[in-house]
């Protein structure tokens, strides 16, 4: 692919989203069932889409969700089910339609108190840590993000007790489901108003933060990184995992510097991929140019994507390195070095 003439620089202001207009197209746009592009359609990180293509609208995510509730009925999962969203605009919208259901189903959900946004990680470690009780009930969750993809876009996804992405048994039920709920123009779901869904006695607010942000020491040596005095910098790319880095530095003692505190669901702060589009991608040298370019104040700084389960790392010597060769690295200490 040719690299676009605006590649890593600012975006232009006629290209920033109507958001407005986008929150307007999810509630009065309606999805054809008879066309495959308007279906509900999960990929391997969900069903994703956009209003404005009638691709991701309130009508999927009714559809979705009731399809979550009867799947984990028939499976028999009884425990909480976590709910986490990213920082798109979309999935603000999403968020409430997937409580308004979860209520009418009477499905136990916590959430991120005072409402906040949670990674994507953050819900696997919800759900790993519940289902260490052998024997107990068992949860799940959905979160509630189209990743990295532009600000017109939504994304819904169903994470299992496993705690990782659905696989293919259970997104094509999910699928199927929300297909036929879709077709009969969700009639038979069960849904509640949303002043409702947040009183309800099963929807309960959750400290996602602290537990995650604890637990990092039992996986990570913190005391290490501490002693080392590392300057480290930090763009959270305006997503969801803004408000986890001062607890991560106040609890470990590191010395963290935010570049960013910014939440736009317009994403304009963002420099343009190399195809010219707003894309939070952190693995790009293009979508983390004003990163690369403050290399030289931090010994080591990150960005991720909008529900963090994407990484960039920043170095002095070698800037944005390969988010691959540094997984296979990674991979390669910890079966060398971890028993079991």
């Amino acid at each position: 692919m040719s690299i676009h003439p605006l590649a890593g620089q600012p975006v232009p202001d006629a290209m920033r989203v109507n958001i407005p207009r986008l929150m307007q197209a999810y509630y009065t746009e309606h999805p054809d069932p008879a066309v495959p592009e308007q279906q509900v359609s999960f990929g391997t990180s969900g069903h994703r889409g956009s209003s404005f293509k009638k691709s991701f609208n309130e009508d999927h995510i009714v559809a979705v969700t009731q399809a979550v509730c009867d799947y984990r009925t028939s499976k028999g999962y009884t425990g909480p089910l976590f709910v986490g969203m990213d920082t798109h605009a979309l999935s603000e919208a999403a968020f409430a339609t997937v409580l308004e259901v979860l209520a009418g189903n009477r499905v136990e959900c916590r959430i991120q108190q005072g409402r906040g946004y949670t990674p994507t990680p953050v819900i696997s470690h919800a759900i790993l840590t519940f289902n260490r009780v052998e024997n107990g009930p068992l949860a799940d969750g959905i979160v509630i993000t189209p990743s990295h993809n532009p600000p017109a876009d939504g994304g819904i996804k169903y994470n299992p007790p496993h705690g990782g992405p659905a696989g293919t048994e259970e997104t094509k039920a999910i699928q199927d489901l929300a297909n036929q709920y879709l077709a009969a123009k969700n009639s038979a779901c069960n849904r509640v108003p949303f002043d409702r869904a947040l009183r309800a006695a099963t929807t309960r607010e959750y400290d996602y933060i602290l537990p995650y942000v604890q637990d990092l020491g039992n996986v990570l040596d913190m005391e290490a990184i501490a002693k080392a005095k590392l300057k480290i910098g930090v763009d959270p790319l305006g997503g969801a995992g803004l408000a986890y880095w001062d607890v991560i530095a106040e609890t470990w003692g590191l010395d963290i510097e935010l570049v960013s505190r910014v939440i736009d669901p317009t994403f304009s702060f963002m420099s343009l991929d190399k195809d010219g589009v707003i894309r939070m991608d952190c693995s790009s040298p293009y979508a983390m140019a004003k990163m690369i370019e403050l290399k030289d104040r931090f010994d080591i700084s990150f960005g991720n994507d909008p529900d963090y389960d994407r990484h960039g790392i920043v170095t002095r010597w070698g800037g944005l390195m390969n988010p691959n060769h540094y997984i296979a690295v990674a991979i390669e200490y910890l079966f060398t070095h971890r028993p079991g």
